[in-house]
């Protein structure tokens, strides 16, 4: 399985696993083919949280987006939030509370170029807000949805619509949960 990552060689990182991602698009006479059928290569993990993974599997620049050329869209630095007027598919691997680094919580953003988006909020050290519209879908696993007020859990199968609000995820189980996420730009609240 090849898995790519932005660290130092002296950082050691758990092996997360990807995910197989299909992608089409046309040959020189129009048709259409598949360009990718494998795992996708865009696998990162912070050094602060090596236990944690983004998974970017697509991005846009506009809208409409373009769906000319064969290039891959994932292959590019990864960060937290997608291109002014773009969109971003990735799936998050949230670890369990209690294998999480939250002192490194600011490294972690940082090393995506949104540390800016924390918001300190004091009921979970990853609390933040972009100016996107987020759908989440659960695939594996459960976790909560933490909002200013209120919470609620989610389970396999289970979708979330964010509109730019102040967030966080709490992974209260033992094991991983798995989130698919279609990130798209959204003008300020």
């Amino acid at each position: 399985m090849m898995q790519t990552s932005q660290r130092s060689p002296a950082v050691s990182k758990p092996f997360i696993p990807s995910h197989r991602r299909i992608v089409t698009g046309h040959d020189m006479e129009g048709r259409s083919v598949i360009l990718y059928d494998g795992l996708a290569s865009n696998v990162r993990q912070p050094d602060a949280t090596p236990n944690l993974a983004m998974i970017d599997l697509w991005e846009t620049h506009c809208a409409p987006a373009s769906n000319a050329g064969v290039a891959d869209a994932a292959d590019r630095p990864t960060r937290l939030s997608p291109p002014a007027g773009g969109s971003i598919f990735r799936i998050l691997v949230l670890p369990p509370e209690s294998e999480r680094n939250f002192s490194s919580v600011s490294d972690v953003f940082a090393q995506w170029g949104e540390e800016r988006v924390l918001t300190g909020h004091n009921r979970h050290p990853a609390f933040h807000r972009t100016n996107t519209v987020d759908y989440a879908i659960v695939l594996e696993g459960e976790v909560w949805a933490l909002m200013d007020i209120g919470e609620t859990l989610m389970k396999a199968g289970d979708v979330l619509v964010q509109r730019g609000t102040n967030h966080a995820w709490s992974n209260r189980t033992n094991a991983p949960v798995r989130i698919a996420f279609v990130l798209i730009d959204a003008q300020p609240l």
